[in-house]
């Protein structure tokens, strides 16, 4: 990532990226990616403009002082959409590996909060 900042501040935005795919997973991603967001914990971010190479969001991504990518899936959409877009300084949280199995993770308010707290931990480590 370079060094151009975005703010006043001296340091870039903090980004969510989440999956938003189809499944109970991807939707329990989501959800938990716009409470950790509402929580002014980060700024919930375009995933499919990573993967568009979309100008302004590539800018102020390549700008950004922390990165947090939520999938909801092994498949790890978010994932390899930063790195194909040469984005490789992430932190990556992917359901799967906190429990949550596509199918079979209904969505709920205990679930989402779960993922909330864990992404937490990755915005504060």
């Amino acid at each position: 990532m370079n060094d151009k900042k975005t703010c006043e501040c001296g340091s870039g935005p903090r980004l969510i990226f989440a999956c938003s795919g189809a499944t109970d997973v991807g939707e329990i991603a989501d959800r938990a990616a716009r409470k950790i967001a509402k929580d002014g914990l980060g700024k919930m971010f375009c995933t499919a403009g990573i993967g568009g190479r979309i100008s302004d969001i590539m800018k102020t991504t390549e700008a950004a002082s922390e990165i947090l990518a939520i999938d909801g899936c092994p498949l790890n959409c978010v994932k390899n959409s930063l790195e194909h877009a040469g984005l490789k300084n992430f932190k990556h949280l992917q359901l799967d590996e906190i429990g949550m199995e596509k199918f079979n993770s209904p969505v709920t308010d205990e679930r989402i909060d779960q993922v909330v707290r864990e992404g937490k931990k990755f915005l504060n480590s």
